[in-house]
């Protein structure tokens, strides 16, 4: 059974610091029982870049102080070079961030207030290093839960996919040189606050152009992947994503690979935790973690080591939604792995539609420009940014359409994918969606794959194609659990190109298919629910006055004089004021991804950032925009950086960048 004491009373410290053996200070914010120091309690750490003062104070107020008042001391650090902590961030994931974060358990552990257990719980960045550090073997760490993370660098992050280009390389890049150049409050860190600002604004690494420059799998991507040494994690490892996300393949491949308790659960949700997370339902999230800690942290034998080893939840196949609240479906469990070990079924690619194997002879030669309702790589802001209505991006594409299923089809797992094609090009791309048809032609996406043809044996050692040369792919699709009710149709629809979610190759290639398969991982359909879970529960919302609501577009546009096709998205994240210390903070994001559907080489991305904190008579600003382009040999890249106090510019910074295309 879970802790069942009663709720404790606990006080919280907005700025404790750990000074490194460097002499580096990171700053803390610290959640823990009064009594803590005469009843010293586990402590649970989350290490991120993202801003603990304005950055993730609407998660943490839901999260940390409800697992302080069950008797935990919740610790939410700002890593080197971020918010409130000194120093400079050089690149995500880096072996200081790693030994960093190695030296803040250590010392936790050593608190008079701790009982010497840690934990590490995050989502994303905090999920990805409570992995990373967990293979780092610190003796004090002795449970991690980790959220929307990989154990892949290279083939499931957001950098690289199947072997492509992702572009969100460019958009999260865009994102971090925003992020990491906002200055401390100078409210917590006093008149130090500028000097720490004008150092990060000067060393505020451009990631972009550090990620191009490792296109294939080498040892800068290995650093950090688990999956090099899934022996190295001897910590039970508690581990959730969704479906509306980018990183639900970690769920089942930590589940099949690590040998200590390991635990899964995929939900419906986009990148968010799943006791806040949309399309619903919602689920206890701080109740399964809890009895996680209780069990690994305090020893309470609970049972948690016996729970079903994969839960899943099977989405009704319904309509897509850009944004959804809520998905009809269903719990599934899987007392023992997670689907590997589930029957597959094959159906062929032939002339004739999806279904029995058959003659194939089918050329494909996709204007550029299809992709554009494949939605976020993963949706994040919780906009209009799941798969739209894929008839537009089908009609561009080569399809395979079954006949009307004569029951329902429950699809849990990874499909996957076999083909047999000749290129007329040496670089060349495929994706290949797998979609439901409904019966008015609607088309929804239920799971999708890429493939960088030039990639198809390696990802370290890629070799160009001989055009007319005969090859055999294969590639798995995303997990998913999904179910195609009776009387619809499954469609396998394959394209050359999938913008804007992979930069295109140099060259529109035309693939001709001589032979097609996709393995269907089946489950019997059933109609009940076979895990119940406790209802979402939290602590009280964060505090705050809203000046100005946030808001989330997304639109599409073609240009009728030169063919260009546009997508623009603008995420306005609305300006609000902490009813507590009083800090006002804003932001705006901006993309632009723009492309002609017959010129590969017309391909461009464009982001803007606006950030804006203040106080009073202080006011703050920043300003970074990107942009990139390509030709037949090299990768462009462009960067900009304003930053203004009190609207007086005091800070400006260009870069430029040109890096070779590899097989890319």
């Amino acid at each position: 059974m879970t802790n069942t004491n009663a709720l404790l009373d606990i006080q919280e410290f907005a700025d404790i610091g750990i000074t490194l053996s460097d002499g580096c200070r990171l700053s803390a914010r610290i959640w823990r029982p009064k009594d803590a120091d005469t009843a010293p309690v586990p402590a649970i750490l989350e290490y991120l870049p993202y801003r603990k003062r304005d950055g993730t104070c609407a998660r943490d107020a839901l999260t940390h102080p409800y697992m302080a008042k069950r008797g935990y001391a919740c610790v939410r650090v700002d890593i080197r070079g971020n918010g409130d902590s000194q120093g400079l961030m050089e690149d995500e994931y880096t072996q200081q961030e790693l030994d960093d974060a190695v030296e803040v358990i250590h010392w936790l552990a050593a608190q008079d207030w701790c009982s010497g257990a840690v934990g590490m719980m995050g989502i994303s960045w905090g999920g990805f290093n409570a992995l990373q550090v967990a293979a780092m073997q610190p003796e004090p760490l002795k449970a991690v839960v980790s959220l929307c993370s990989t154990a892949d660098r290279y083939a499931d992050d957001i950098h690289y996919k199947g072997g492509c280009l992702l572009n969100e390389n460019l958009g999260w890049g865009a994102t971090m040189w925003s992020f990491s150049s906002r200055a401390p409050d100078s409210a917590l860190v006093g008149d130090a606050w500028r000097g720490m600002w004008m150092e990060r604004l000067e060393n505020e690494p451009f990631l972009p152009s550090v990620w191009l420059r490792h296109q294939t799998r080498d040892a800068y991507w290995q650093h950090g992947s688990i999956c090099e040494d899934f022996s190295a994690i001897r910590t039970p490892v508690l581990t959730f994503s969704g479906w509306g996300d980018s990183y639900m393949n970690t769920v089942p491949l930590l589940v099949e690979n690590l040998s200590v308790p390991t635990k899964g659960i995929n939900g419906p949700w986009i990148h968010k935790y799943p006791h806040f997370a949309i399309p619903g339902p919602r689920i206890g999230f701080l109740q399964e973690a809890l009895r996680w800690w209780d069990r690994w942290l305090k020893g309470i034998e609970n049972g948690a080591e016996d729970d079903p080893d994969y839960r899943a939840y099977v989405m009704d196949g319904v309509a897509p939604e850009r944004r959804s609240e809520h998905r009809d479906g269903r719990w599934i469990v899987e007392a023992e792995g997670a689907t590997s070990h589930l029957p597959t079924e094959t159906w062929y690619l032939s002339n004739t539609g999806l279904g029995p194997d058959g003659p194939l002879d089918r050329q494909i030669n996709t204007p550029l420009h299809c992709g554009m309702e494949c939605g976020e790589y993963g949706s994040f802001w919780a906009g209009p940014e799941l798969p739209g209505d894929q008839r537009m991006d089908d009609a561009l594409s080569c399809c395979f359409d079954s006949d009307p299923l004569d029951t329902d089809l429950d699809i849990v797992g990874a499909p996957h994918i076999r083909l047999s094609l000749t290129s007329d090009k040496p670089q060349a791309q495929i994706a290949v969606r797998l979609n439901h048809v409904l019966p008015d032609g609607t088309s929804s996406r239920i799971t999708y794959g890429v493939l960088n043809l030039t990639h198809r044996d390696s990802h370290s050692d890629p070799a160009p194609l001989k055009p007319g040369e005969s090859y055999d792919i294969t590639l798995d699709l995303d997990h998913i659990a999904y179910r195609v009710p009776k009387g619809h149709r499954l469609r396998v629809a394959v394209s050359t190109s999938y913008w804007p979610m992979i930069w295109p190759s140099p060259e529109r290639p035309t693939l001709t298919l001589a032979q097609g398969q996709i393995d269907l991982p089946m489950r019997p359909a059933g109609s009940q629910d076979e895990w119940t879970f406790p209802p979402a529960d939290a602590d009280e919302p964060w505090k705050i006055t809203v000046v100005k609501d946030g808001s989330n577009t997304r639109r599409t546009e073609i240009d009728q004089a030169t063919g260009d096709v546009r997508l623009i998205i603008e995420d306005d994240n609305g300006r609000t004021v902490d009813d507590d210390h009083g800090l006002m903070t804003a932001s705006v994001a901006r993309e632009t991804w723009v492309i002609h559907p017959d010129d590969p080489l017309s391909a461009r991305g464009t982001c803007h950032w606006t950030d804006e904190m203040g106080r009073g008579d202080w006011n703050i600003r920043t300003e970074t925009h990107c942009e990139m382009w390509a030709d037949h040999a090299d990768f462009h890249l462009n960067a900009r950086l304003f930053a203004y106090e009190n609207d007086t510019l005091v800070y400006k910074r260009d870069l430029s960048d040109k890096i070779p295309r590899t097989e890319m």
